[in-house]
């Protein structure tokens, strides 16, 4: 189902944070909130300036489509603009992106680092996204666009890992620092429409990086990675349901509660089958590949984390087209036992389905207790939805599968 459609409105304050008014609503050809380049581009159009999205204000859905107040700076008179006596607060979780003269402190760094590697900007550059998880920005230079990424404290190991993961098809780092870092073209496009073949490729690319991080948990956890084996996701998601139950129906509070009981005996199952944790990427799905025919990249290491490697299947095989499904899990199966030899990595898979789902709840209940309110709207319904799925599952699980 599509997400409805947007209408953006802007609400302009000078650099220095003085406030200029709002702009009307605009319709903007993308649903997606945190996308904010078609929201600058229909500001530019329809009013002749260029503005920097620092946040969102507020999310308003209707079952029609969506109306998102965006706070931005402008740095010269804006004459459609229109009073807006709102306020502007501060909040402790608000990431430095997020903040007046935040985009403007990044690309400065982003520059210096440039000037360090004798790269000098070849155009203006272009902000692409801005939300609770990231900042992103293309910056065209001699020969390529090199991209500024700018994360929030949670998601510090991500370039710490990239760089231990250097050699590997994962970006290249220009620099990293102070929550930012810069990243090399990768040529090609994102793969979210992959054909059957690339998705084969993707799974070979994965397993081959995790296979070599097997053993070597102590690197990873240098870098910052968060704990997913047994006991650490074990006591996760057992907070994530004590404080979510209230919230979900009686029926999968049940399934729920029995589930987690068992998870001790589920993880000592899953450990049977003989596949060794190990890097986890923590949202693996074509769109956060990007290739060109010949040359391929895993990106967004953000939600990495040190755990079962099948961890990363649910979310891919989710997405893999219905024809493909058997043929791209056969293959993922393939690669473990030849990984592992004497491993069941199918049974893995079965033990691991809602263990996996119960995770997802996990993380978006960490980043609801680390994003400010305004923000909220983009997870505020996820760990609800992941536990009830989780429900799901194991309801589902035919009884020679379970774990008891």
């Amino acid at each position: 189902m599509s997400p409805p459609p947007r209408f953006a409105r802007v609400v302009l304050v000078t650099p220095d944070g003085a406030p200029v008014g709002a702009l009307p609503a605009l319709p903007v050809p993308t649903p997606w909130w945190q996308d904010v380049a078609p929201v600058i581009a229909a500001v530019r159009e329809a009013h002749g300036v260029e503005v920097i999205v620092l946040r969102v204000l507020e999310i308003a859905p209707n079952p029609k489509s969506v109306k998102v107040t965006y706070l931005a700076e402008v740095s010269e008179p804006v004459a459609a603009a229109e009073p807006w006596d709102g306020e502007l607060d501060d909040q402790p979780l608000r990431n430095s992106y997020a903040k007046l003269g935040g985009p403007s402190a990044d690309l400065a760094w982003a520059n210096t680092i440039l000037a360090e590697k004798g790269l000098t900007p070849a155009g203006p550059p272009r902000q692409v996204r801005t939300w609770n998880l990231s900042s992103l920005w293309a910056i065209p230079v001699q020969g390529q666009t090199v991209w500024l990424k700018a994360i929030p404290p949670f998601f510090a190991h991500e370039a710490p890992l990239i760089e231990a993961l250097a050699g590997e098809a994962v970006p290249t780092l220009l620099g990293h620092g102070d929550g930012r870092f810069l990243m090399a073209e990768l040529p090609g496009a994102d793969l979210f429409e992959a054909e059957t073949d690339q998705l084969f490729a993707m799974v070979d690319l994965l397993v081959g990086i995790q296979a070599k991080w097997i053993g070597r948990e102590a690197e990873l956890f240098a870098c910052g990675l968060p704990d997913w084996r047994g006991p650490a996701l074990t006591a996760a998601i057992t907070e994530v349901f004590e404080r979510t139950a209230p919230e979900l129906s009686t029926k999968n509070r049940g399934a729920l509660t029995a589930f987690i009981a068992d998870l001790p005996r589920r993880f000592a199952d899953l450990a049977a089958c003989g596949l060794p944790d190990t890097l986890v990427h923590g949202d693996f799905h074509p769109g956060n590949l990007r290739g060109d025919g010949e040359h391929l990249a895993l990106m967004d290491w953000g939600d990495s984390g040190v755990g079962h490697p099948l961890l990363d299947s649910s979310a891919f095989l989710d997405r893999v087209p219905a024809e493909a499904l058997e043929a791209v899990r056969a293959v993922w199966l393939a690669h473990w036992r030849e990984a592992v030899p004497g491993s069941d990595p199918a049974r893995a898979l079965t033990l691991l389905a809602p263990i996996a789902a119960a995770r997802q709840a996990v993380i978006y209940r960490g980043f609801l207790d680390n994003i400010e309110p305004a923000e909220h709207p983009y997870h505020a319904a996820d760990p609800v939805d992941w536990l009830s799925r989780t429900a799901a599952l194991v309801r589902a699980e035919p009884r020679g599968d379970s774990p008891r």
